[in-house]
């Protein structure tokens, strides 16, 4: 798999708070969910495996088993919505919820 992050993955990544890579996944899930709904599956594509590169360096990073399991939950959800039988019944509007508590949190730098 080629690294589309390749200066994240070298380290700055986890300089990163969880609350910042987590609004950074989130920017790449609204991108796949946008050319979704345009009905561009391949940069649909592009942008998911975007975002689940960005959720490996972030399980990579996390140290303490709550948040290990919360972002490998979102992981496995995003990719049965994706590019599985949705069981989860996820949809685009509950994905935009889910990642704008994190966009709104990086934005007034909580940490």
């Amino acid at each position: 798999m080629i690294i589309q992050h390749q200066e994240l993955a070298d380290g700055r990544w986890a300089k990163l708070s969880l609350v910042e890579q987590m609004a950074n996944i989130g920017s790449e899930v609204e991108r796949a969910l946008n050319w979704k709904a345009k009905g561009n599956l391949d940069y649909s594509k592009k942008a998911f495996e975007r975002a689940l590169e960005l959720t490996d360096l972030t399980l990579d990073t996390i140290k303490g088993f709550p948040k290990l399991k919360e972002v490998a939950r979102m992981r496995e959800t995003l990719v049965d919505y994706f590019f599985g039988s949705n069981e989860y019944h996820s949809t685009a509007e509950s994905w935009r919820k889910y990642f704008f508590a994190f966009n709104y949190a990086a934005r007034c730098h909580v940490q």
